[in-house]
């Protein structure tokens, strides 16, 4: 496992607003106890080129590394959490993408 920072990109489409809610709310202390940071989400995302678009909600977060993505999401709080998550959501894809190395 690399050192670099890790980032999460998410997208989904609520349907159920009042539990993802719920979600949201506890979302946010367990993400930093994982030295997370929430870069944002766009509700209104525009595809410049290519056939597949994002439907619903863009989410973009970081981790310090790719052992903190990877203990965040198997916390046993974030996973009782995040049934808020499903049972709001459709989840079309939770993805980890790696920070490129220095160049020296």
């Amino acid at each position: 496992m690399s050192d670099l920072p890790v980032y999460m990109i998410v997208n989904l489409t609520v349907s159920d607003a009042a539990a993802y809610r719920n979600y949201e709310k506890g979302f946010f202390p367990i993400l930093k106890k994982y030295g997370g940071e929430f870069i944002t989400y766009d509700d209104n995302s525009v595809t410049f080129e290519g056939t597949e678009t994002l439907e619903g909600r863009a989410i973009i977060f970081r981790f310090p590394n790719e052992k903190a993505a990877k203990d965040w999401y198997a916390d046993e709080d974030y996973q009782a959490l995040s049934e808020h998550r499903r049972k709001g959501t459709t989840l079309r894809f939770l993805t980890m993408v790696h920070s490129l190395p220095p160049r020296n």
